[in-house]
């Protein structure tokens, strides 16, 4: 402690009768510990110094690219620390050609996502002023967060029928209404109009294809052009199940790969064992000239 001894930290302060001992503990400006500790806490409980509230201050635009940035950053962090990789370079200098695994991930990640925007850019120009067809479903990925992909289907300007994935799009939940909103704040983020739509394709269960309240019927009241049909592949998918569940042999083989699946993906050790098994059969294809190389 700056200001001679350790009384306030272990011993305890009893000179009350000589208050200049505080002076004396506070130390002088700018290299007291205790005026900098203290000035650290005035900062903290200041409020308007805050990210919060920083953030608050800047426009829709602003808070978008700052965001990405804040992902891209934290997608680098929880990547290296998964795989246990360093993060630093020898060095960090903007004439280094390896400035060490996070700066490097976070360039390449900025490269792909512009290559990404000038895909989707691309496929916006294509589709222009003209009608198109709204494609969306959702999905779980494998962190468990719910996911709904979304897919415009469009005739350019050649006559021929195209089908783009436009983006991912993270919900908190699967509701008509939720569904509805993040599909109006895509729409707002890409200058695209859902007066526009012209045809809606998703799965059938009652959230999407309602005829009240499912998102269906929430798109058909902004654009009662945009005409429903169940996914062609959601029902043919039905089919096969309907199918498969009336013959005993295949019902069997698919009872026996989820367990399968349920059973293995479990364990890490059971997992483990499983690939040992998968290497050895594949040696011994290789081996024996039943499985290719393509050497």
């Amino acid at each position: 402690m700056q200001g001679g001894s350790d009384a306030f930290v272990k011993e305890g302060f009893n000179s009350w009768q000589k208050p200049e001992r505080l002076i004396t503990h506070m130390g002088k400006p700018p290299n007291s510990c205790h005026i900098i500790a203290a000035q650290k806490c005035e900062d903290l409980m200041n409020q308007h110094q805050s990210i919060v509230h920083d953030l608050f201050k800047l426009d829709d635009k602003v808070k978008t690219e700052y965001r990405v940035r804040l992902n891209a950053s934290m997608d680098a962090l929880r990547f290296l620390l998964r795989q246990g990789l360093p993060f630093c370079g020898h060095g960090e200098k903007e004439d280094d050609v390896n400035k060490g695994n996070f700066l490097q991930l976070l360039k390449y990640t900025g490269e792909q996502n512009d290559a990404i925007k000038e895909v989707r850019q691309a496929i916006l120009e294509e589709i222009g002023h003209g009608v198109f067809d709204l494609l969306v479903d959702e999905f779980d990925d494998v962190s468990h967060k719910e996911k709904m992909g979304v897919v415009f289907r469009f005739v350019d300007k050649r006559g021929a029928i195209k089908e783009r994935f436009i983006g991912v799009v993270h919900v908190k939940e699967t509701s008509s209404l939720t569904l509805k909103s993040a599909i109006d704040d895509l729409f707002a983020r890409y200058g695209m109009s859902i007066t526009k739509v012209r045809g809606q394709g998703y799965d059938g269960a009652s959230n999407m294809r309602g005829e009240f309240n499912g998102l269906r019927s929430l798109v058909s009241k902004e654009s009662s052009s945009a005409y429903y049909v169940h996914c062609f592949a959601h029902q043919l998918q039905l089919v096969v199940v309907a199918v498969a569940k009336k013959h005993f042999d295949i019902a069997d083989f698919f009872d026996m790969i989820s367990t399968l699946l349920n059973v293995v993906g479990a364990s890490c050790k059971r997992q483990d064992m499983f690939r040992e098994i998968q290497r050895e059969e594949l040696e011994k294809g290789i081996k024996s000239g039943d499985v290719k190389t393509g050497t």
